[in-house]
């Protein structure tokens, strides 16, 4: 992926987007949310329409310091972005659950981003090219070179969003759980575990 960005190290936070809780386990540098957005690529969207919250799973991936997805022409969430309306999109990891000797200690190891984005629908075939070659040669090297590149049909029926971050904020934990000093004596286990031992 390009990690060049633009925008300066660090990313925008106001009272929307500042973490309150944990704080010290915050961060606002650009750096780890891109490699976040670059390494799971799924975000979850969310956006009200008609008064009501609406979360989309979606692929979700970066070029320097945009963020891009793909949906259909003339979507509910094609319009909302093209209206101007401000979009939500979270990522998260779970890499360990966290088990310590009480129930209230009991955590989990993690990454995640809370990121509020607005943008614009992509209509230059160079750019809707340029975006799809990042992904898809991510995923695969050398892939979008070795494919059909879409056609007129393909292109028309597909509405490629590009995004700009206005704010957002990472947080992340890592590390063994945090028992009280009462508790240590306990005979229970403590320690992490993997999410997914088996993957």
């Amino acid at each position: 992926m390009d990690t060049t960005n633009h925008f300066g190290p660090e990313l925008p936070a106001t009272a929307k987007s500042r973490i309150r809780r944990a704080a010290k386990r915050a961060s606002y540098q650009r750096e780890v949310v891109y490699q976040l957005v670059d390494e799971l690529k799924l975000g979850h969207v969310g956006f009200i329409q008609n008064g009501e919250v609406v979360i989309i799973p979606l692929t979700v991936w970066r070029k320097r310091d945009f963020l891009y997805f793909h949906v259909a022409n003339k979507s509910r969430l094609q319009k909302l972005v093209d209206a101007g309306e401000t979009i939500c999109i979270s990522f998260a990891q779970y890499d360990e659950w966290v088990l310590a000797k009480s129930a209230f200690h009991h955590s989990a190891n993690y990454r995640s981003a809370v990121l509020f984005c607005r943008g614009e629908r992509v209509h230059e075939s160079r750019e809707f090219d340029e975006a799809f070659k990042v992904i898809m040669n991510d995923i695969e090297p050398d892939r979008w070179e070795q494919v059909r590149p879409p056609n007129i049909q393909e292109r028309k029926g597909t509405a490629l969003m590009r995004l700009t971050i206005e704010e957002g904020s990472f947080k992340s934990r890592s590390g063994a759980p945090t028992d009280n000093k009462e508790d240590q004596s306990l005979t229970v286990w403590s320690g992490v575990k993997p999410v997914c031992p088996f993957r």
